[in-house]
């Protein structure tokens, strides 16, 4: 291998942006899995996945898949639901769907989805999976909504400082947080270790030095723990649930998946992300994912940008990362049962708060109340009732927001004190402005003939069209003359 990179300046700056990938990916891999419920080694297979398979396809070629928290809380809640069996019909169907979508030349279209959606989503994602996390350092059982998650958690933070066991787990989750808030303040030859890597190290360091009795990662070994979905769970194709659970599914991984690929783009120089190629590269790996029984993958920005900062020029970094994390899983998988849950919820806990757009929620109230008001409602939506329910609110909002803004209206009265009174109506009429214009009608003269002009309409569709027609007929019956309608020149009508 020696010869072939002393031959090749980019595989030798993409084999030493691979091993800084390897260590951001291992610990975050491990991470989400557990926090998602479900085996840690798990989270190495779709890290694996994400590399060998995902990597080696066309589409973007700087940008690292694996394992996201962005579908943490979502995967945990389809456990507990479905069973740990469905949720390899999950992620194979939606790999399915994400391959068929980027067969169909759909990838493109999910650059239209309003970018305060998608924030608010992150943010929804972020909040509840601090809430969730931070059970788990103070050592106690998350309750099963978003809500109860918030509200009770002042009370197991108060009960974890009155025990031994959890103020322990409580003080190393917090020092891992510590850890990796100061890390950029480190020196330049420190921070050559990754963040997340050296927190969760110097914790497991802690830990066995101080024996501290924390909870650490069960290890079931890697063949162990694939476990393919048997037939009889695809028999839950059927229930409507595990359908709305696909499309989120689906929908996250995929909008996570293609903004990502736009933010790695504005980071290098190199070639473009081919969108639809980079959907069907996710859907290929997913759909292997499901049928080893592994989690979802997206496209990781953090990875991502540690393989761009590292000098990675190809593909080839994110794949070789994937065979890093196959030799780890395979030759040293009891380190695995070392590392400190606590301080897996401290690295969830601070990749949850930078899902969180503080500056970007205050520079939207400062210049578009309206999206702002968007990505709120998006994140206490997901927060209040589900993840798919709170997109769903979101997207509703936002198309709502463009119809409305689409439909500009104006009305003018001309009214000299004697003749007809004028109406003059240009822009586009909608049902959104219905009741605007009726109510200026209404409280035209009932005993004044009335001319109603409406050559300035780009657009009049059917509600605005009966309403007007009615209040005519109306008009016409109790006054001295009947309306005069002056009917638009050019207008779409819907």
């Amino acid at each position: 291998m020696m010869t072939v990179i002393s031959r090749n300046p980019h595989l030798r700056q993409d084999f030493a942006a691979s091993l800084v990938v390897f260590l951001v990916a291992l610990p975050l891999c491990v991470g989400v899995a557990v926090a998602s419920g479900v085996p840690a080694e798990l989270g190495l297979v779709t890290g694996i996945v994400g590399g060998l398979v995902t990597g080696f396809m066309r589409g973007s070629s700087l940008q690292v898949s694996g394992p996201a928290a962005g579908l943490t809380v979502l995967v945990f809640e389809a456990v507990q639901e479905f069973g740990l069996p469905a949720l390899g019909v999950v992620v194979l169907a939606t790999g399915a769907l994400q391959i068929l979508m980027g067969a169909l030349k759909l990838g493109r279209y999910f650059r239209a989805i309003s970018v305060s959606v998608v924030e608010g989503m992150l943010a929804g994602i972020g909040l509840v999976l601090i809430a969730g996390q931070l059970y788990s350092m103070a050592d106690a059982k998350a309750p099963a909504s978003g809500l109860e998650k918030i509200a009770q958690l002042p009370g197991a933070l108060i009960d974890a400082v009155g025990q031994t066991d959890a103020l322990a787990s409580l003080a190393l989750g917090a020092g891992t947080i510590a850890v990796l808030v100061l890390w950029k303040r480190m020196p330049k030859q420190v921070r050559t270790v990754p963040g997340p890597l050296a927190a969760v190290g110097l914790a497991t360091v802690a830990a066995l030095v101080f024996s501290l009795p924390v909870a650490t990662v069960e290890v079931q070994g890697l063949l162990g723990s694939v476990q393919p979905p048997p037939l009889s769970a695809f028999g839950d194709l059927a229930n409507i649930g595990l359908l709305g659970t696909i499309v989120a599914f689906t929908l996250i991984a995929s909008a996570e998946s293609l903004f990502s690929a736009a933010a790695v783009d504005r980071l290098h120089d190199g070639p473009r992300t081919e969108y639809d190629k980079e959907l069907i590269a996710q859907g290929a790996g997913n759909a292997l994912c499901g049928v080893l029984g592994a989690l979802p993958m997206t496209a990781v920005i953090v990875r991502s940008a540690a393989n761009v900062q590292a000098g990675a020029r190809t593909k080839a970094s994110r794949v070789l990362h994937g065979v890093w994390l196959l030799l780890f899983a395979a030759l040293l998988p009891g380190v695995l049962g070392y590392i400190p849950i606590p301080a897996l919820a401290g690295i969830l806990v601070y990749s949850g708060a930078k899902l969180i757009p503080v500056r970007e929620i205050v520079s939207l109230w400062r210049e578009h109340r309206g999206e702002a008001l968007i990505l709120v409602v998006t994140a206490v939506s997901i927060v209040a009732v589900s993840m798919f329910e709170g997109v769903l609110i979101g997207l509703a909002l936002a198309v709502v927001k463009t119809a409305w803004e689409a439909s500009h209206l104006k009305m003018e009265v001309v009214d000299k004190g004697a003749g007809p009174v004028q109406a003059y109506l240009s822009g586009n009429a909608t049902f959104l402005r219905l009741p605007k214009i009726l109510d200026s009608l209404e409280a035209l003269p009932q005993d004044r003939p009335v001319e109603l002009d409406l050559s300035g309409l780009h657009h009049l569709d059917h509600a605005c069209r009966t309403a007007l027609e009615n209040w005519a007929e109306r008009h016409s019956a109790v006054g001295t003359e009947p309306v005069r309608v002056t009917e638009p020149v050019r207008v779409t009508a819907a």
